[in-house]
């Protein structure tokens, strides 16, 4: 990304996350415990998920930036922008840390863009090759928040099957699109153009964020897809038809990536 100018972007410093901000999607008995882990030098949460000395203050970053990202979009400061921060979040569940994240970055910045920024519909596409299972849960019975993956599968963590639309007041305000194992960008262009798009400009949302993971490019070694680095530029094109078609800005959260070539390219 230096060598090619960071894309001529403005590059700022991401902020720790405000502490209510944070507990609007992680009760503090569970920040607690993340801040302890950490605190006594490190661990493991599960055989995927390890946490060092540094863990939680990268983790506090790592929602704050997103949360800055938003707020810069919503005030008109930018019609784009990219959180490039890790630890990424979208395995999170309110009180479970799995999948490499701790705290659910873009939940959060969603939650707060809702919350206090006076947004009232956040349309959340996930592109990560695997499911956003924590996002899902979270806004699964809100119907503030249009969430849609298109995700491997079956693959790891297991879940987003096709019949999971949300629940109560949030059924179908959840769009899962279940990819097999080394499809490209064929399949994953036409759920996003026939599936997401229109769902997506239905839902006329305010803001549009991306949890922008690049492990479906075929070079990854976490996911068994085939895309290539123009596959997400053609995704991506999409995403911004839909939120300049309806007057939003689009912000973009990482999340997966793993061949570290693929990933900046």
């Amino acid at each position: 990304m230096e060598r090619r100018d960071w894309l001529g972007y403005e590059r700022r410093e991401a902020p720790e996350v405000e502490s209510k901000v944070l507990r609007a999607v992680h009760p503090a008995t569970y920040v607690d415990e993340i801040r302890f882990m950490s605190e006594r030098g490190g661990g493991a949460f599960d055989a995927d998920t390890v946490a060092s000395e540094g863990s939680y203050v990268a983790a506090l970053h790592a929602a704050g930036g997103a949360c800055a990202l938003v707020e810069a979009l919503v005030a008109g400061e930018a019609p784009v922008g990219f959180s490039g921060l890790r630890p990424p979040g979208h395995h999170a569940e309110p009180s479970v840390a799995m999948g490499f994240c701790l705290f659910n970055n873009v939940a959060v910045a969603a939650r707060h863009a809702l919350d206090s920024l006076g947004l009232s519909r956040v349309f959340v596409f996930d592109w990560d090759v695997h499911h956003g299972n924590g996002t899902n849960d979270i806004f699964s019975g809100s119907p503030e928040v249009l969430f849609a993956s298109i995700h491997q599968y079956p693959w790891y963590p297991g879940t987003g099957p096709l019949s999971d639309v949300g629940t109560g007041d949030g059924e179908g305000f959840s769009l899962n699109l279940p990819a097999p194992a080394r499809s490209g960008e064929e399949v994953w262009l036409s759920l996003l153009q026939h599936v997401v798009v229109p769902a997506a400009l239905a839902f006329r949302p305010e803001l549009v964020l991306v949890s922008a993971g690049f492990d479906a490019h075929r070079d990854d070694p976490l996911g068994l897809c085939d895309l290539e680095a123009s596959s997400f530029a053609e995704m991506a094109r999409w995403v911004r038809s839909v939120a300049d078609e309806v007057g939003a800005p689009v912000g973009a959260v990482l999340e997966g990536g793993y061949d570290l070539r693929a990933l900046a390219t």
